[in-house]
């Protein structure tokens, strides 16, 4: 048949699997050593907008008068254009990151 999971030895250090033998702390060595980045994130993209006045905002909208049988009506009307992404925004707080593979509290 195809082949099983128990029958291929992984060097995956973070598996459930045990680490007998000095081959499963070699593996867990080098992936120590691969792991040398801090796992928190000190910034974060910003998802506000900047427009041509140079204001901040999540979205931006303009208003604009539609006559309709002679009445007008104001409506607003959504700005894609001219607007500037906000970059990176310094967090307040560092976060872990969400890749980091390491259990924090075991219930």
């Amino acid at each position: 048949m195809g082949a099983s999971g128990s029958k291929s030895r992984a060097l995956w250090p973070f598996g459930s699997g045990s680490s007998e033998g000095a081959g499963g702390q070699q593996a867990l060595a080098r992936a120590r050593g691969l792991c040398s980045a801090t796992p928190f994130v000190f910034t974060r993209r910003g998802s506000m907008y900047y427009d041509e006045d140079g204001d901040l905002a999540h979205e931006f909208y303009e208003e604009t008068i539609v006559t309709k049988n002679g009445r007008k009506r104001a409506k607003l009307k959504r700005i894609h254009k001219n607007l500037i992404p906000q970059g990176l925004v310094k967090l307040e707080h560092p976060r872990i990151h969400v890749d980091f593979p390491v259990i924090i509290c075991e219930v």
